[in-house]
């Protein structure tokens, strides 16, 4: 990795970028670590849909939080051996106030937190759920994301930054992604991990 170097800061930071199912978490967390790429800013990418999808769900863990959370705190280890400071995280729920400590042990009490939730209209949700989900899962994607965009406007925390994605282009969404986490106008973030 010719020009980047070890980063000086001693706590890590994790991006949550949540939201209902069609909002575009996914797309726009892999546009967001191309603007921090072309910025030389260290980081890595964990898409939390995958840290927890086993069936059937553990014995004793319904929820799958325990293994989603061994899952993370192992992938972070990696990272972080290396030098890495900064992760980007997607997952519907992941900014909601019982995640902070889920993060706080798998990546440090000192991580951290930028919540962003992005939002989407039904009419946009569902638009991009059909275009995506071509078996037999399309009418339970609907009613989960309708149910859980609710949720997530009742229960995400008053500083999380709302980003609204609907009529807009993913590179545009992005920019206000990584506008809310700082890491590419904070001194010495240049090429750090």
């Amino acid at each position: 990795m010719a020009g980047w170097h070890a980063a000086s800061m001693d706590h890590a930071e994790v991006l949550l970028v949540g939201g209902r199912a069609g909002v575009g978490k996914t797309t726009v967390g892999w546009e967001v670590s191309a603007l921090l790429r072309a910025a030389e800013v260290a980081h890595a990418v964990v898409e939390g849909d995958f840290m927890g999808q086993v069936h059937p769900a553990p014995e004793g863990d319904p929820h799958r939080s325990e293994i989603t959370e061994s899952n993370l705190t192992a992938v972070w280890g990696n990272y972080a051996r290396r030098g890495y400071r900064r992760l980007i995280y997607t997952n519907t729920l992941s900014v909601l106030p019982e995640t902070t400590e889920m993060f706080r042990r798998a990546m440090g009490p000192g991580v951290g937190i930028v919540r962003v939730l992005l939002t989407a209209s039904d009419a946009t949700a569902h638009e991009r759920l059909a275009g995506r989900e071509l078996g037999s899962e399309l009418a339970h994607e609907l009613e989960g994301s309708a149910r859980k965009a609710r949720l997530l406007d009742r229960r995400t925390p008053p500083g999380a930054v709302r980003v609204r994605t609907d009529g807009r282009t993913v590179a545009d969404i992005a920019r206000d992604v990584v506008a809310a986490t700082g890491w590419t106008d904070a001194p010495g973030t240049g090429p750090t991990r």
